[in-house]
């Protein structure tokens, strides 16, 4: 989207709309950074930028701003850091009263990391919208993106939705729509709808009134919660079919990553090629069926859709073909460098446990 096909906002005539921003990782910035650059367009000033306190990261653990600060302050924004709105404690007050001050007309949110009471939501005048990537009511919660992925969603998008009471459960006011590739990985789909969330928040603004008044009311029905990720999502099971493994291995990429054992050592996994539904195996789930300059077969567990069944072909096991792979102490390593290699034999097995 570009300015010339924006229209200024109708929600307060002439007035600009006072918006107050609040997120913390790259996905919001994405969107704060469109928005401060189309604030005479859209007719909106924003005040204020909220986001998560400063956290210790790299190897020095230095205190380091997040994405949305580094943005806001780029461009003398002021900045707000509480660690808390609960009206139990002292500084949760002092962040509601500060809110207040701001005066806002509408609080922008898109992955924030802090929990907005109800008060907080009904601060601004027109409410919080939140940037959420994924076609509610589909996943709802924190982590949708990567959900979809393992889930084998065929598209995803992001939904502008008023803010509630509830964990992702506010009217809908808009929509974009995004294929999901067989080649998407989490971050790859992560920077897509960066793009679209920055591209929808413009679009609602221009003409909030209209989009408020048209909001469409979630089918819980449909409703799915998309955990957060844990670290220990990332441990392959070759029992698994070929299909949902190669899903793991990008739907976790780049964090936590997938991994598995050999000879009782941690391996990464951090690539695979799209399946080939027609190569099949009779050795056992995770052994190494040939290492080439192009991939490494390994065998994997039953195809879903053949699980269960009793012909004799149906019953051999499916095949993955990964192209990189780390081992502990190297580099990434391709294929072809493995093939060239003493790291990995035909017949090795996947699995087991750690040393």
């Amino acid at each position: 989207m570009t300015d010339a096909t924006i229209q200024p906002s109708s929600t307060t005539g002439n007035a600009r709309l006072r918006v107050v921003f609040a997120g913390t990782p790259d996905f919001a910035a994405s969107s704060l950074q469109a928005l401060i650059a189309k604030q005479d367009a859209l007719n909106i000033d924003i005040v204020a930028v909220y986001t998560q306190p400063d956290r210790k990261a790299g190897r020095g653990q230095k205190l380091t701003p997040s994405a949305v600060k580094a943005a806001a302050l780029e461009h003398g924004i002021t900045v707000e850091q509480p660690l808390t709105f609960k009206k139990s404690v002292e500084e949760g007050q002092q962040a509601r009263a500060t809110l207040r001050e701001y005066a806002p007309d509408v609080m922008v949110v898109a992955a924030y990391g802090l929990i907005l009471p109800l008060e907080v939501l009904n601060t601004p005048r027109y409410g919080c919208l939140n940037i959420h990537a994924s076609l509610l009511p589909r996943w709802r919660g924190a982590a949708p993106i990567h959900r979809a992925l393992l889930a084998g969603d065929s598209e995803t998008g992001i939904t502008i939705m008023q803010m509630d009471k509830g964990l992702d459960t506010g009217d809908m006011l808009y929509k974009t729509h995004c294929p999901i590739e067989n080649d998407d990985t989490a971050q790859r789909l992560h920077d897509k709808l960066a793009e679209q969330g920055a591209e929808a928040i413009a679009t609602v603004l221009a003409d909030l009134q209209t989009y408020q008044n048209q909001a469409t009311v979630q089918d819980d029905t449909h409703a799915n919660y998309a955990d957060k990720l844990v670290k220990t999502e990332g441990e392959i099971d070759w029992s698994q079919p070929a299909a949902v493994i190669e899903r793991q291995i990008r739907g976790l990429n780049p964090w936590p990553g997938t991994y598995t054992f050999l000879n009782g050592h941690r391996v990464k996994i951090l690539a695979s090629l799209a399946l080939n539904d027609s190569q099949m195996t009779d050795l056992p789930a995770g052994t190494v069926i040939s290492i080439g300059r192009k991939a490494i077969l390994v065998a994997c567990g039953a195809n879903e859709a053949h699980q269960g069944s009793d012909s004799s072909d149906d019953k051999k096991n499916s095949t993955l073909a990964l192209t990189e792979l780390q081992f502990a102490g190297s580099k990434p390593m391709s294929a072809e460098q493995l093939c060239h290699g003493n790291k990995l034999d035909d017949g090795d097995v996947f699995g087991g446990q750690a040393l």
